[in-house]
């Protein structure tokens, strides 16, 4: 067995005995409480984990915010790198642009939402600008500092080489930037679906935002428990199945 397998195999064990940790230490304060209207434990989640599954409303709501997810961060991303390779390439333009960089990064998500709602209106246009502006200026600041590490070296490398555009952005650029890449989606992960279940939960008839708004408002903890980690446990797979395997390779070109 390779090294390699060792430490992956190794790194799951230790991922799985940590959520088995954290479901004890659930059940035991689920039990020292003895309340299921105050804290269910995970048996009961359980059976209404179930009882949604099999309804089919789970399913569909993991579905409607995941795909709001989807959609919010691909644009994020795709804004976020263009305007930050932009604000990093070009000092006098990163000097006009820096005070509106500030105030997006500093405006409330919730503020930024309820403008959206009023401007554009209770719709899904509106959830996805909300969303996407909140996450846009995060991107563009790392993606800006990563642009500004670029090491000088390989700039006049690429004009002795004669390297074309292309070849600079697949050779030069693409390898510096991949890091920041990884750390921008990681980020990304983190918050924007955070943000998604505000944007359901102050003006959308569907998602886990909107179920989670529904049964707070019928004090149902375990129904919202059981959105709540469900999303949870989507992310968790997509961080560990997709980001931290594309940030170990984003970094390996400079071992």
């Amino acid at each position: 067995m390779s090294q390699k397998s060792l430490e992956d195999r190794l790194q799951g064990g230790v991922f799985l005995l940590s959520l088995s940790l954290f479901g004890l230490f659930w059940a035991v304060l689920a039990a020292l409480k003895a309340d299921p209207t105050v804290l269910p434990g995970p048996v009961d989640v359980a059976q209404v984990f179930w009882s949604e599954a099999a309804a089919g409303r789970l399913p569909r709501e993991l579905f409607a915010t995941l795909l709001r997810v989807v959609v919010s961060f691909g644009l994020a991303m795709a804004a976020g790198c263009l305007l930050g390779f932009l604000l990093g390439r070009h000092r006098i333009l990163n000097r006009w642009a820096d005070p509106w960089v500030t105030i997006f990064m500093n405006l409330p998500a919730l503020v930024l939402i309820v403008l959206c709602y009023l401007w554009i209106g209770l719709n899904e246009l509106a959830a996805i600008v909300a969303v996407t502006l909140n996450k846009t200026a995060m991107v563009m600041v790392t993606i800006r500092q990563g642009v500004r590490s670029f090491d000088p070296a390989l700039d006049d490398l690429a004009l002795v080489a004669r390297l074309s555009r292309g070849e600079r952005l697949r050779h030069l650029v693409l390898p510096q930037l991949a890091p920041w890449l990884a750390v921008a989606a990681r980020n990304g992960i983190a918050i924007i679906w955070k943000i998604v279940l505000v944007v359901e939960f102050l003006g959308r008839s569907n998602g886990v935002g909107f179920r989670i708004h529904l049964y707070f408002q019928q004090f149902q903890t375990a129904h919202v428990l059981v959105y709540s980690l469900s999303f949870v446990a989507v992310m968790l797979v997509a961080e560990h199945g997709i980001i931290q395997r594309w940030e170990a390779r984003a970094a390996s070109w400079k071992r």
